[in-house]
């Protein structure tokens, strides 16, 4: 697992880098990602769910003006700046089981509670 990541992010159509990253990139996600050959996976939070807001997870290489980009090994997470708000300081990893296997978001600092499945939170207010 890694703790750092190089971060790009597009400002009014300027680019600047930055040498940190607010989300985790477990090496079990970018290996996923490398065993399907692709190098992208957008993660955006909607409203929904039955915690309120849930996690989605895309193969979608797009990137926009107002995205974060974490890259780490050659692979890149795409996250709008609003989602990020969400998930600043998880980490994003590939679970698998038995009768699921799946990207996710795991240890979400901004979570104040999740359903069972994994997939939907609840947002902490302070």
């Amino acid at each position: 697992m890694s703790l750092l990541g190089r971060v790009l992010c597009r400002v009014g159509g300027s680019q600047i880098t930055r040498q940190f990253s607010s989300l985790i990139v477990d090496d079990s996600a970018v290996k996923q990602l490398k065993r399907i050959d692709e190098t992208a996976l957008r993660i955006t939070v909607d409203g929904g769910g039955c915690s309120g807001f849930q996690y989605k997870f895309e193969l979608d290489g797009t990137v926009h003006e107002d995205d974060v980009v974490t890259e780490k090994d050659g692979i890149r997470i795409i996250t709008d700046t609003i989602s990020l708000d969400f998930i600043k300081g998880s980490t994003v990893e590939f679970h698998e089981e038995l009768i699921r296997s799946a990207f996710r978001i795991v240890h979400n600092p901004q979570a104040e509670a999740g359903c069972s499945c994994g997939v939907s939170f609840s947002v902490k207010i302070d």
